[in-house]
């Protein structure tokens, strides 16, 4: 072998250059539609997933941050029957489904590889939740995979949610595990810094198209986490094949946030938001930042934005608008009806979502 064709055989080994997609690289194209007014969009889906269990309900999750993922946060969005992942803590799930238990179809408990969570599973005598999300940075450890292997055993007929990954051998990995939905994406979320300490991640929306054809050849979903901005960015999602979507960021700033809202120099409103691998987060819940890592998340103030209700009627509005742009009465019209058109920047692409 030539030095040239090695140095070029290193080159590909090192670096993919084919071009891969964020929300903002892509739009929806729209299509004759038979869909007269908004109005006609059914967003319910009902689903039955490999663990038995039967689902309805709109498919969008509130993240299980500390400030969103609170008990108010849940009790606003279980009355659009969207689901709230719940911050992290066995107990705050606990006292949440005890006092609400017609809304508990619409929470999930969020565990992590910390010791709190590991106690928990040891020890909870509770029934099978309808959701569990473990939820790690890095859904590629061993460590993980058994942990989730360990939930799915103590609770076999709750749907298990795990990740985070954005590749196809992440998707084995996890689904092996036990999960009936696995997390896409590292890096993407608003409050995520991982790409620039660590130099990791992958562009959202294609880590979504290239991990839906292996999820649904072992018959599991996809959960889009990270990277939502706008409403918009929830539709891509679907039409890019989730089975389900996760925001944090597009929830924060609300009253159901629970936290300080605080006056600027300008007289404008403002609540502290931070990401679960800030500094500000450590602190808060582990004591302080090890001396071994570096903080992964922001530590922000976002806008006061009153209640979310306003906002989950402009995501929902949002979605039920790019249903009727393509001819979509519900959610798996938009998978199969949906197409997107990748932003004209050096190849002007159009692709069909299903054939990545």
């Amino acid at each position: 072998m030539t030095r040239g064709w090695y140095v070029l055989l290193l080159l590909v080994m090192i670096v993919n250059y084919e071009p891969k997609l964020d929300y903002s690289d892509a739009l929806i194209v729209p299509r004759l539609s038979d869909v007269k007014s908004r109005k006609d969009v059914n967003l319910e889906v009902g689903t039955t997933f490999n663990c038995g269990s039967y689902w309805t309900g709109v498919p969008i999750m509130a993240a299980n941050m500390s400030t969103v993922g609170t008990h108010d946060m849940a009790l606003v969005l279980s009355e659009y029957k969207m689901i709230t992942c719940l911050k992290k803590g066995g107990e705050y799930y606990v006292t949440f489904a005890t006092t609400y238990p017609d809304k508990e179809k619409y929470v999930s408990l969020s565990l992590g590889l910390d010791a709190e969570s590991k106690l928990f599973v040891d020890s909870a005598t509770i029934n099978d939740p309808t959701f569990i999300c473990i939820d790690v940075a890095n859904g590629y450890m061993t460590e993980f995979h058994n942990f989730t292997k360990k939930v799915r055993q103590k609770w076999p007929k709750s749907i298990l949610i795990a990740g985070n990954i954005v590749t196809p051998e992440g998707v084995v990995a996890l689904s092996d595990a036990g999960a009936d939905l696995v997390k896409v994406g590292i890096g993407s979320g608003s409050m995520c810094l991982t790409r620039r300490v660590a130099g990791v991640g992958y562009p959202q929306l294609s880590a979504v198209i290239e991990c839906v054809e292996t999820a649904t050849a072992l018959g599991i979903g996809i959960v889009s986490d990270g990277g939502i901005v706008y409403p918009g960015d929830i539709a891509k999602s679907f039409v890019a094949g989730a089975a389900m979507v996760m925001a944090g960021g597009i929830f924060t700033g609300h009253d159901e946030c629970g936290g300080e809202i605080r006056t600027s120099a300008s007289g404008e409103l403002h609540m502290l938001h931070y990401g679960m691998s800030s500094k500000t987060a450590n602190e808060k819940y582990n004591g302080g930042l090890s001396t071994y890592r570096a903080s992964e998340g922001r530590t922000i103030e976002v806008p006061y934005r009153g209640s979310v209700k306003h906002t989950v009627q402009d995501i929902l509005g949002g979605l039920r608008s790019a249903c009727s742009y393509v001819g979509a009465f519900n959610l798996p019209d938009l998978y199969s009806r949906g197409t997107l058109v990748k932003v004209n920047r050096t190849i002007n692409t159009i692709f069909e979502s299903h054939e990545i």
